[in-house]
């Protein structure tokens, strides 16, 4: 029994051993105060109750120290319990205090805490980034397609990281600079004799403004001649000017054979009326006999007449009989 009581007053002893260390981090202030970091033993244990790191605050305290930056335990923890990443914080005004970028400590937290990475923004300061434009297309006056790409050189702008536009922006704007400039050229051999006249006039447009990055510079890498868009609006034209003639010209001879149709509808009809009168000339000519208001010389002298007609027309070319 008396050994089973030492085991466990040996197996309790040192956990609370190890609690008190863990609560009191006593390495972590000796480390601190040789470091010549002022920080109290009992700010160490109420950050442990608070679930913020010792260790992480007190390395970033000493190193922003040995670094010369004026930087307090309450700003670290504060920024710790908002979700900061307090490390990358650290390391991103070190190296903008060397690199003389202004970076106050609220920025670089502003920052952090927008989801941007700060230390890459600051090496991006300082080491600027090359981005690539896709293929743009653009016609000159002379109806020539061009089609231009474009190197950009930017660094990050530490004023505008939060809030301000990124890669995608620069990109949009820097195409439509290069439409507008080939666009204003007279001809294409201009802007293939004198390319650096696109990145002059797009460079002299502000296109960083309310970004995040700030423009250096814009190269025109590669310039290329497409198709002749000119011409190719001239043919389409023509072509759709034929279409419109030849609709027009069916128009018309659609309207030309309905009105000899109609033509020959009224002929027709004429013609049938011209046979119903003639049918009753037989008629009227008995009734005149019976009624004795035509004889018989009167008859022949009619039918003389009507035989020389005929042969005046058959002399004219005329093939139809003589109405009897």
């Amino acid at each position: 029994m008396n050994m089973v009581f030492i085991l466990f007053a040996v197996f309790f002893g040192f956990v609370a051993l190890w609690l008190f260390f863990y609560f009191v981090p006593i390495g972590l202030w000796v480390t601190a105060l040789f470091s010549g970091v002022k920080i109290g033993l009992f700010n160490l244990v109420f950050m442990r109750i608070r679930k913020v790191p010792p260790r992480l605050i007190v390395e970033s305290m000493i190193t922003s120290t040995k670094a010369g930056l004026n930087l307090t335990v309450e700003e670290l923890e504060t920024h710790f319990l908002a979700g900061g990443n307090v490390g990358n914080v650290i390391k991103a005004l070190i190296s903008a205090d060397k690199a003389n970028i202004p970076l106050t400590f609220k920025q670089a937290t502003a920052i952090d805490l927008a989801g941007r990475d700060v230390f890459e923004a600051v090496q991006t300061s300082v080491n600027p980034q090359v981005i690539n434009t896709p293929n743009v297309a653009a016609v000159a006056q002379d109806g020539i397609q061009l089609i231009a790409k474009a190197r950009v050189t930017l660094r990050a702008n530490i004023a505008q990281l939060v809030g301000g536009a990124g890669e995608e922006t620069i990109l949009a704007r820097v195409g439509e600079g290069i439409v507008t400039s080939i666009g204003s050229s007279k001809s294409h051999r201009e802007v293939l004799a004198n390319p650096d006249n696109i990145s002059k006039l797009v460079l002299a447009k502000g296109l960083d403004a309310g970004t995040k990055f700030e423009i250096l510079s814009i190269d025109i890498a590669d310039v290329d001649v497409g198709m002749n868009i000119g011409a190719k609006l001239q043919i389409d034209q023509a072509n759709a000017d034929l279409k419109v003639a030849e609709a027009k010209a069916e128009e018309r001879r659609a309207m030309a054979v309905a009105l000899e149709q109609e033509m020959r509808a009224k002929a027709q009809e004429a013609r049938a009326k011209v046979i119903e009168a003639e049918a009753e000339v037989p008629l009227a000519m008995a009734e005149a006999f019976r009624k004795g208001n035509l004889g018989i010389m009167d008859y022949y002298k009619m039918k003389n007449m009507q035989a020389d007609t005929s042969m005046r027309e058959s002399i004219a070319g005329g093939n139809e009989p003589p109405v009897m």
